[in-house]
C-alpha cells in the first residue's frame, strides 16, 4: 500500500500541531497584533514602535509556561480597542492564574495591566511584563531612561552587542519614532532592566522585570496577588492613519562580488556515528567540506569513536573537525594528551581541533562568578602540542551570548567558534524567522573582538538546540511541539527548516565566515531521515527520506570556494537571497520566509535562459525522495521574465543556463 501523502501542515512544519495566529487592533494610525494573549508589532502606521509587550511566567530552568486562555474578550470600535481575559499557567508542581487587560485608542496611547495570583507556592527565575524595542531604526539610536529614583538620563540603545545589562533600574524609556515625537513606555510595579537580545539572536532590546542581581529562582507566595502594567504613550499627536495597502512585489538584486563562499559541514554527536556511516553515501553526495564530530571526555575512552569518526571521513571524503570537551577534573595536559594518543591509535588525523572545558557549556549570568577553569590561553598551548600542525579553533561550542561574554585570546587561535539555537526565548514561527534579523549585529559585534583577520567559523546550528546552557538539559518534545531549548523541533523537517537554514546561511555567508556548519547528518537534527524515539510524520510511512534543507546544504556545498555576489532584498524579513558566481554566471538562492506567498522580482542576470528549481508544497514529496532533485530539475532551461512566484516557506535556486 502506498503511503499516504503528507498534509500540508506536515510539508510546512512537520507537525499538525497548529501556532496561534494574530489578530490586527487598531487605534487609529496605532496598531497591534494579538497574539496569544501579547501584544506584537505595535506600529504607529508603518513606523514600528516596539516588537512585543507580553506577560511572561518561566521555571526555574528558563523554560516559558504557554498560557492557558481563557474568558478572551476583544472588543474593536472606530478609534480605539479593549481586550481582558484570564490565563493559567502551570505544571505538575505549580500553578497562577493572571487577569489582562489592554486598552488603546489614538489620544491616549495604550496601557497593558495584570494581576497575577499564585494559586500555589510558584517557584521562578522571572514572572512579570517583557517589553521588546525593535531593531530597526532603535540600534545605535539616542534614548532617555528615566529611572525608578526619578533620574532621566540620555544615552543609546547599543549598535555593537552587548554582552550585559545596557541599563539598569528603569522606569520608562523613551525614543523618536519622528522627528520630534518621541514614544515613552513606562513600566510599573517592580524594577525593570534591560538586556540585548541580539547575544540570543533575538531581534529586539528585552525590557524585562525583576533585576538578575536578586536572587533567583525565587518563590511567588500561594496566594498573595500582585499588580504589574505597561503603558505606551506620545509626546506629539499622532498622525493621521495611512490607507492600507495590497501586497507588493519584492525585488532582489543581484550585484557585484562580496568576498568567497564559506565551506560547509554537518554536525556529527558522538551518537549519531554509527547512523552517520550507514548514510554515508547520501552524504558524500551532498559534497560536504567537513564534519564536526565531538569528544566528550566525560564519556571516557574515545579511541573508539575516533575509529568511526576517521571511517565516516574516509567515506564522505569529507575533513573531520573535532569538538573536544575537558572534564577538568585532570590537568589540560593529561586530557589533551590522551585524546591525541586515542586519536593517533584510530589514525585519525583531524583537520581542525577546538576545544572547551565542560564547565564553559554552562552560561555565566552578568555579576554572576564563573566555574573555576584553567586560563584558556593555557589550555589552548596544550591543545597545540597534542595536536601538532593541525589548526586550532577556540570560542564557545553554545551559542554567541557565552563567547560575547568569555571572549578567548584570539591570538593563540586559527578560528573563532560558535553557534546558536533560534528558540532560546520563544519557539513560536514568527520568532524563529525573526532571529535571522539578529544575525548581521552578532557577526558584526563578534568582528569587533576577534578583529577583520581571525577566520570566523559558525555551528554546527539548527533550529533545535543540541544543548542548554541555561538549565539542566534541553527540553523533551515528544509531541512535536514548538517548545523552547527543546532538543528537536519538527520544523527542521519541513519546508520550514529549510527557508530558516537558507536564511540563516545566506546571513552568515555576507557576513565572510570561513566555515558553516549546521544541523546534523542523521538523528531529529539531521539531513537526513532516521527512526527516532518520537514520531515523524510522513517519514515514518515511508521509512525513509531527505529533509529538504538537505538539497540546501548540498546546493550551497557545491558552491564552497567560488565568488561570492550581493543579493539585495528589498525586505530581508520576507525574503532572503544568497548569490555567487558559477562558470555559466550568476547562481541566486531565494527563500521565502513568511507563512504567505511572496512576489519576487529579480534583477541581476543578463539576458537569456535559466534553469530553475523550487522546493515547495508543490515539490515537497519528491524533495523529501530523491536524493538529486536539484539535479533533475536543473536540466530545463527557460526564460526568466517578470517575477517569481513563491508559496509559503519556499526555496528556490536559479542560475544562468549553461
Amino acid at each position: 500500500m502506498a503511503a499516504k501523502a503528507p498534509s500540508r501542515a506536515i510539508k510546512l512544519f512537520g507537525t499538525t500541531v497548529t501556532d496561534s495566529k494574530g489578530r490586527v487592533l487598531r487605534a487609529g494610525p496605532l496598531s497591534a497584533v494579538l497574539d496569544n494573549g501579547q501584544l506584537r508589532y505595535i506600529r504607529v502606521n508603518d513606523t514600528e514602535v516596539l516588537r512585543a509587550i507580553a506577560f511572561l511566567v518561566r521555571d526555574e530552568n528558563w523554560g516559558t509556561f504557554a498560557p492557558e486562555i481563557s474568558n478572551l474578550k476583544v472588543k474593536q470600535g472606530k478609534t480605539g480597542f479593549r481586550v481582558s481575559y484570564r490565563a493559567r499557567c502551570a505544571d505538575a508542581k505549580r500553578a497562577l492564574t493572571y487577569d489582562a487587560e489592554i486598552t488603546a485608542d489614538a489620544v491616549d496611547g495604550l496601557k497593558f495591566s495584570a494581576t497575577a495570583t499564585p494559586e500555589t507556592d510558584f517557584l521562578t527565575n522571572r514572572t512579570g511584563f517583557v517589553v521588546l524595542h525593535p531593531l530597526a531604526g532603535v540600534a545605535g539610536q539616542p534614548v532617555k531612561v528615566m529611572h525608578v529614583d526619578g533620574r532621566s538620563v540620555k544615552s543609546r540603545f547599543p549598535k555593537i552587542v552587548n554582552p550585559v545589562q545596557p541599563f539598569y533600574d528603569i522606569h520608562a524609556l523613551s525614543h523618536e519614532i519622528a522627528p520630534g515625537n518621541w514614544a515613552i513606555c513606562r513600566m510599573e510595579g517592580d524594577s525593570f532592566e534591560m538586556e540585548d537580545h541580539r547575544n540570543w539572536t533575538d531581534a529586539s532590546f528585552k525590557t524585562y522585570v525583576r533585576p538578575l542581581a536578586e536572587p533567583w529562582p525565587y518563590t511567588l507566595p500561594a496566594g498573595k496577588p500582585f499588580e504589574q502594567a505597561v503603558s505606551l504613550t506620545f509626546t506629539r499627536k499622532l498622525p493621521k492613519p495611512k490607507a492600507r495597502g495590497g501586497g507588493r512585489k519584492v525585488a532582489v538584486t543581484i550585484g557585484r562580488g562580496a568576498g568567497i563562499m564559506p565551506r560547509i559541514g554537518v554536525g556529527v554527536p558522538a551518537e549519531e556515528a554509527d547512523n552517520a556511516i550507514s548514510a554515508a553515501d547520501a552524504l558524500k553526495a551532498a559534497g560536504l567540506q567537513q564534519l564536526v564530530c565531538q569528544i566528550d571526555c566525560r564519556r571516557g575512552d574515545a579511541t573508539a569513536l575516533c575509529r568511526r569518526y576517521k571511517q565516516l571521513g574516509d567515506a564522505v571524503g569529507a575533513g573531520v573537525v573535532l569538538e573536544v570537551i575537558l572534564t577538568g577534573t585532570e590537568s589540560p595536559e593529561a586530557e589533551l594528551a590522551r585524546v591525541g594518543g586515542q586519536a593517533k591509535v584510530a589514525g585519525l588525523q583531524p583537520i581542525a581541533v577546538a576545544v572547551s572545558p565542560a564547565a564553559d557549556l554552562k552560561a555565566v549570568l552578568p555579576g554572576s562568578a564563573g566555574p573555576k577553569v584553567p586560563p584558556l590561553a593555557d589550555i589552548y598551548k596544550v591543545a597545540r602540542a597534542a595536536f601538532p600542525g593541525v589548526r586550532l579553533g577556540g570560542g564557545m561550542f553554545s551559542y554567541f551570548t557565552e563567547l560575547n561574554r568569555k571572549r578567548p585570546p584570539v591570538e593563540l587561535l586559527d578560528y573563532v567558534t560558535h553557534t546558536n539555537s533560534p528558540i532560546v526565548h520563544a519557539a513560536d514561527d514568527i520568532s524563529v524567522m525573526e532571529t535571522l534579523e539578529a544575525l548581521p549585529y552578532v557577526i558584526a559585534s563578534t568582528r569587533t573582538f576577534i578583529g577583520k583577520k581571525t577566520p570566523y567559523w559558525v555551528g554546527p546550528t539548527s533550529i533545535a538546540a543540541r544543548d542548554n546552557p541555561y538549565g539542566a538539559a534541553t527540553a523533551a518534545n515528544p509531541d512535536n511541539q514548538r517548545i523552547c531549548l527543546a532538543d528537536r523541533d519538527p520544523r527542521h523537517r519541513g519546508l520550514f527548516g529549510a527557508a530558516w537554514t537558507l536564511g540563516y546561511m545566506a546571513a552568515f555567508a555576507r557576513g565572510g565566515v570561513e566555515a558553516i556548519t549546521m544541523a546534523a547528518a542523521t538523528g531529529p537534527r539531521g539531513l537526513l531521515y532516521r527512526p527516532t524515539d518520537t514520531p515523524q510524520p510522513y517519514f515514518d510511512d515511508v521509512k525513509r527520506g531527505f529533509y529538504p534543507l538537505y538539497h540546501v546544504m548540498a546546493g550551497l556545498a557545491a558552491a564552497a570556494g567560488k565568488r561570492q555576489l550581493a543579493a539585495d532584498s528589498s525586505a530581508p524579513t520576507k525574503v532572503a537571497g544568497l548569490a555567487y558566481s558559477d562558470s555559466a554566471g550568476p547562481v541566486l538562492w531565494l527563500a521565502n520566509l513568511t507563512g504567505d506567498a511572496q512576489t519576487v522580482q529579480v534583477k541581476g542576470f543578463a539576458a537569456g535562459p535559466v534553469t530553475m528549481s523550487v522546493i515547495d508544497e508543490g515539490s515537497f514529496t519528491a524533495a523529501t525522495n530523491r536524493q538529486d532533485f536539484l539535479g533533475k530539475l536543473f536540466k530545463k532551461a527557460k526564460k526568466l521574465s517578470g517575477s517569481i512566484a513563491l508559496r509559503p516557506y519556499a526555496v528556490a535556486r536559479i542560475a544562468a543556463a549553461v
